[in-house]
């Protein structure tokens, strides 16, 4: 029998894998969002370029709020699915355009630190200020 003070699973693991998969959820959305762009503007030619992307990116990032991103509902989804779309397109921008993979780097440095830490630390918005710095000089 159970005695009163067990748990079978602590509640900050169930949170936590449910904000990862929502976190990988964003990010797999935010790549379809870059592939559809991609295929309705001709790929990395023209107007739908890498310099396309890399704005882009930098515009969702502008309306990125990292202190939403583990809410429920409409806009913790709203915020994760930017943040995936940034970090999709500044890849998109840098896989066209060597002089994006500061951005890309940065976004995925922060990704990677909040898959870590499981929020974002220090670290992570240091990136994420880096990135937004970055956007500032285009």
């Amino acid at each position: 029998m159970q005695q009163p003070s067990e748990t079978l699973t602590p509640p900050a693991r169930r949170r936590t894998g449910a904000l990862v998969a929502a976190l990988a959820a964003g990010v797999v959305i935010g790549g379809a969002g870059v592939g559809a762009a991609w295929a309705l503007t001709g790929g990395s030619g023209g107007a739908g370029g890498p310099e396309a992307d890399a704005r882009a990116a930098c515009g969702v990032l502008e309306r990125f709020e990292e202190s939403e991103y583990a809410e429920k509902g409409p806009a913790g989804e709203a915020a994760l699915n930017r943040w995936g779309a940034a970090q999709a397109l500044s890849a998109a921008a840098a896989a066209g355009d060597e002089r994006y993979e500061p951005l890309a780097e940065a976004l995925r440095k922060s990704y990677h630190r909040v898959l870590s830490a499981f929020e974002f630390d220090a670290r992570a918005k240091e990136d994420l200020e880096r990135a937004r710095g970055i956007c500032a000089d285009l």
